[in-house]
């Protein structure tokens, strides 16, 4: 298979659907982002990456690295961190308070809002330093240590994050946070601030890919952990869209308001697609049909 000019293929066939979508204008920092911008990049296990069309223009990851504090969470604590969040897909929006109620203060899946919180404050706990974490992590895996997080967006983040403040408040009251509420939600922001390209995402995600494995062929997950994360990326990873994108794409991935969506197929490839203009749930139109377009032209999904 030439990569490289099936990339270039998909990018010229989605520039209909750059005019669709909108971007995330609830945060205002991301309201300015131009909607008209593609990328698309794929990394081998082997370690070889290529791209085409603003694969190397750096965005805001936003929910993109929950999947990286996630799996060191996961790497450090184990099943334990299991107790204090669940497995399963939502079928609500991605800040949804309501369904956090009924089911008294744990979250229905690491992937949604309320989910990252008790992640990251689990791994602030473990490591002290949850967001410094998350970044030299994605600066080892991808060889590049100048990744950092966009203070602006950060800010404005912050300076709306009034129903993150309030899942993490609710989720407080039942006794799941250990840290201040204030803390958590700083260190969340900043990991969904950080500031990567296509080629860096599709880099990190490769131990998914190699089923544990880093780049310096050190083991973070076991075997089994890593197919256990790429199937919560399938089944949640994509908001309460999981399973029509699980329909079309038909692979784990992981998508974020900013336009970013890393996809894995495993033993093959990390992809990373970003377009900022969304649908209604949250992921990214013309980035849904490129991986739509990819798994279709190559035959290869997890099914």
């Amino acid at each position: 298979m030439d990569e490289q000019q099936l990339l270039n293929d998909i990018t010229r066939n989605v520039q209909p659907l750059l005019d669709k979508g909108r971007v995330a204008d609830y945060i205002p920092a991301l309201a300015r982002v131009n909607p008209r911008q593609f990328g698309m990049a794929l990394a081998t296990v082997e370690g070889e990456v290529c791209g085409a069309g603003d694969w190397q223009t750096r965005f805001s990851v936003q929910s993109v690295a929950k999947t990286f504090s996630l799996a060191l969470a996961l790497a450090a604590d184990g099943e334990r961190l299991w107790q204090r969040v669940g497995r399963e897909p939502s079928g609500n929006p991605f800040n949804s308070l309501v369904q956090l109620e009924y089911e008294q203060g744990i979250p229905r899946n690491p992937f949604i809002n309320a989910g990252a919180l008790v992640v990251v404050d689990r791994l602030l706990t473990l490591t002290g330093d949850s967001w410094a974490s998350v970044r030299d992590f994605l600066r080892s895996e991808t060889g590049n240590d100048q990744i950092d997080f966009d203070g602006e967006i950060a800010n404005s983040e912050a300076s709306y994050g009034h129903r993150n403040a309030a899942l993490a408040h609710f989720m407080a009251s039942y006794g799941n946070l250990e840290n201040p509420v204030g803390d958590v939600l700083r260190h969340y922001f900043q990991q969904c601030a950080l500031s990567m390209n296509c080629a860096e995402l599709a880099k990190a995600g490769l131990f998914l890919a190699r089923h544990g494995i880093r780049a310096d062929g050190s083991r973070l997950l076991s075997r089994s952990d890593a197919k256990r994360m790429n199937a919560v990326m399938l089944t949640c990873g994509t908001y309460d869209a999981a399973g029509e994108f699980a329909y079309r794409v038909g692979l784990p991935g992981k998508s974020g308001v900013g336009g970013g969506i890393l996809a894995i197929v495993p033993g093959r490839y990390s992809l990373c697609v970003w377009s900022p203009g969304l649908d209604s749930h949250g992921n990214s139109v013309a980035g849904v049909e490129a991986l739509d377009l990819f798994t279709t032209r190559t035959g290869l999904s997890v099914f």
